[in-house]
Formats: C-alpha cells, sequence, structure tokens
C-alpha cells in the first residue's frame, strides 16, 4: 500500500512511519496540512492517516477541502481529541475512521488494512481506459489496439478491478474479496489461474505487457 502520514509530532510521525514501512507498506510522511494537500492532490494513496491539530490546515479542513475536491482516498483520524463529540465531528468531516491517542501499532495497523480492503467508491463512468486498453463497461467489451479480445464474466471482472486501480498494487487477498466476494484463503489458485488467463488475452499478442506481477506482493495493471 503507499500511504500519506499528516503529523506535526516528530516522534509520533517517525514511529507510525517506521512501522509501517517494517510492514512494507511505501509511507509519505509530512508535518503540516498545506503539504499533506499538495501530496494528496497530485499522488494517488490507499489511506491517508491525518492528525486533526495539525499546522496550516488543520486536519478536518484538510478532509473536507479532499472530499470537496472528489477525492474519496479512505482517510483515518488519528488525534487525542478524542470526545464522542470529537468523533462525530470527524466522521462527519469525511473521515472512514477515528482512532484516538495513545494508540497501540497494532491496531493502527489492522484499521489501516481494514480501509484499503474497503471498495473504492464508484464514480458512474462508462468505460475505462490503460494504454491502448480499452473496457466498455455498458456492453462488456473489451478491446485493446483496436482489436477486440473476448472475456468471461470473472475475467472481465478482474480486470475492471485491476484496471480501476491502476499503478496500485492488489494483493491476492484483496482481489478475492473484491472480485471472488472470498473472506478466506481457498487455498486454491483461483487467483493466479484467472490472472494467467488474463495475460495471454490482453498481453500475449501484444508487444507491451500491462499486467504486472510485484513479486511477493501481488498484482497491478499500468501501462
Amino acid at each position: 500500500m503507499k500511504l500519506l502520514v499528516v503529523e506535526d509530532d516528530e516522534a509520533t510521525g517517525s514511529y507510525i512511519a517506521r512501522g509501517l514501512r517494517e510492514e512494507g507498506q511505501t509511507v509519505d510522511l509530512v508535518v503540516s496540512g498545506r503539504d499533506a494537500l499538495l501530496l494528496a492532490t497530485s499522488n494517488t494513496y490507499d489511506v491517508l492517516i491525518v492528525d486533526r491539530m495539525i499546522p496550516d490546515v488543520d486536519g478536518m479542513t484538510l478532509v473536507k477541502t479532499l472530499r470537496g475536491a472528489g477525492n474519496q482516498t479512505p482517510v483515518l483520524f488519528l488525534t487525542s481529541l478524542g470526545s464522542v463529540e470529537d468523533r462525530i465531528d470527524g466522521l462527519n468531516a469525511g473521515g472512514d475512521d477515528y482512532l484516538t491517542k495513545p494508540f497501540v501499532f497494532g491496531e493502527l495497523s489492522a484499521r489501516v488494512a481494514a480501509l484499503a480492503r474497503r471498495p473504492q467508491v464508484v464514480v458512474h463512468e462508462t468505460s475505462l481506459d490503460v494504454g491502448d486498453l480499452h473496457m466498455d463497461l455498458l456492453t462488456r467489451k473489451v478491446n485493446r489496439a483496436g482489436r477486440n479480445i473476448d472475456l468471461l464474466p470473472r475475467e472481465f471482472a478482474l480486470l475492471e478491478h485491476l484496471v480501476r486501480r491502476k499503478g496500485r498494487i492488489q494483493t491476492r487477498t484483496m482481489l478475492l474479496e473484491s472480485v471472488w466476494d472470498i473472506s478466506f484463503d481457498p487455498k486454491t489458485n483461483l487467483v493466479e489461474t484467472h490472472i494467467s488467463r488474463l495475460r495471454t488475452k490482453v498481453d500475449k499478442p501484444f508487444t507491451t505487457k500491462l499486467i504486472k506481477t510485484v513479486r511477493g506482493a501481488g498484482y497491478r495493471i499500468d501501462a
């Protein structure tokens, strides 16, 4: 996952970033709302971890601004403001979860993972594109470089999931939950088999390969 941590306390910010990086996550750490707004609007993140009391632009205003601009990246508020009213305000401002300080890192990590697994807010597109690949979501037809590609329903769903999240690694667990609605490991090569079939149809006839394997992490699609 790629995460943005917005925390002005140096010790706390370093602790969070170090712990998440040790778990294999990519972490950007900033100390002000202004820097966070710049990064969040120019990069794609899986989750934002935001302290409410930060310089320049406070956490609540930051999230409200992002939501107003159409940015639906999941937000976890991490703050010492822990009253019921504070939590309600944070969620009403556009936060998806709320954790108060002091906190246990394991819980923070679990909450971040849970937010990242939530289905992304779907914009009502009628088509999706990556490179020379085009997906028509209304007719359920796919073509690449003008060549029609016949996909089975599950193959189409898998490709759509990857294209909607182009450039972002999708783990085996994420794919099982989102494409097959399986919340446990069935101990089969279900994902690997369908990825292989997709590659045969979408990549094999073409010079540029769109579907990438990230060793030890999962899969992503990009041009």
